[in-house]
């Protein structure tokens, strides 16, 4: 199975019961869609946790609501797939809901947003897009 798909799934299924919590198998790049949810706003926290001594671990992602206990994500969709992957140059890349979902790009310079990836001015893979 897809690791991002997977990511992506646990998260969407998490915030629709309402969970406070949701913990992911770990690796280095599901981190890093993790890190940028959290500094876009999308989510409350996450922190790693692993084995003692064994090199499995998690990352447990802590889901944000508002005072209401509406979902701050209200979508999350993957764009690249296993089957179908779909890389853009900084110039192509899509604005999702007029400009205020969030599309996560894997370039030559890391997991960055659109807007990094355009300040920057490298393309990449679209891995996903929030909102």
């Amino acid at each position: 199975m897809d690791p991002i798909s997977d990511l992506l799934t646990r998260i969407r299924n998490s915030n629709s019961r309402q969970k406070d919590r949701v913990d992911v198998p770990y690796s280095k790049l599901k981190l890093e869609v993790v890190r940028i949810l959290k500094d876009e706003g999308f989510i409350g926290n996450f922190k790693t946790l692993f084995n003692p001594g064994g090199k499995s671990g998690v990352i447990r992602v802590f889901l944000k609501y508002s005072p209401t206990k509406e979902a701050v994500i209200r979508g999350i969709k993957r764009v690249s797939k296993p089957g179908l992957r779909i890389y853009r140059g900084y110039e192509e890349i899509p604005k999702a809901r007029s400009g205020f979902a969030v599309t996560i790009l894997s370039t030559s310079q890391g997991v960055v947003t659109d807007k990094q990836a355009q300040e920057k001015k490298v393309g990449g893979e679209i891995l996903c897009q929030v909102w």
